[in-house]
């Protein structure tokens, strides 16, 4: 019996030893995951840089372009000295319209050209001091009278935005940039279109401006870190 007593003492003391073995195992294999998370979100964070020349402001602004269009995409607007030009000329649909480095912040967008005359006249009444309202009711009146060219009905404006000004050199994406999408259609409404005139809920379409030269579809894709 006491034979029997030992034997079962030292099989229990086997497997406990088995046991915390595999237990400290376990705390290693988690320690090590912790650790490579911890490196990899590190490296991700440090893979931001300034956006401090013009190539790289360019870089990041095409990623206001759908990816399958960028090398094709004319682009303009302010160079890091502040003045608009033309960084290059386009083989494509898309105008590509920087970010300004001198706001702070991050905001490109990208349009189909034929809404190029549209943009030009805001950007030449914003030059010469007019407010927004004021160019609004501008442009409203031309557009009315035939002298404004509209852009194609159903002309798509992408914007790329966000509160940072640093991006990935490797990937060109700005760090926790978002798109938003806006699609005119000049004059539409809610009745023409079947949309509200507000948005009901986070990613739903609606028409802004009804009935206006500037009327036109807004589309907000939820972030990533919202989606379910």
């Amino acid at each position: 019996m006491k034979r029997f007593l030992v034997i079962i003492v030292l099989i229990g003391a086997s497997i406990s030893c088995k046991n915390t073995g595999e237990n400290k195992n376990n705390q290693d294999d988690s320690a090590v995951s912790e650790i490579m998370e911890n490196k990899t979100v590190e490296q991700m964070e440090t893979n931001y840089v300034a956006i401090d020349s013009d190539e790289a402001l360019v870089a990041a602004s095409l990623m206001a372009a759908p990816a399958a269009s960028r090398d094709g995409c004319k682009v303009i607007g302010y160079n890091m000295a502040g003045e608009f030009v033309t960084f290059r000329e386009g083989e494509n649909e898309f105008i590509v319209l920087t970010d300004n480095p001198k706001q702070s912040g991050f905001n490109a967008a990208c349009y189909h050209k034929s809404l190029e005359p549209f943009m030009a006249r805001g950007r030449e009444l914003r030059a010469e001091g007019k407010t927004g309202p004021e160019i609004f009711d501008i442009r409203k009146e031309e557009a009315k009278s035939g002298k404004l060219d509209m852009g194609k009905p159903g002309a798509a404006l992408h914007i790329y935005y966000g509160e940072s000004d640093r991006y990935n050199p490797e990937t060109h994406e700005v760090e926790g940039a978002h798109y938003r999408y806006v699609v005119y259609l000049p004059f539409a409404t809610a009745e023409s279109t079947g949309l509200p005139e507000n948005p009901i809920g986070p990613n739903h379409p609606w028409i802004m401006n009804p009935g206006t030269h500037r009327a036109h579809i807004m589309i907000s894709p939820l972030h990533n870190d919202k989606k379910e």
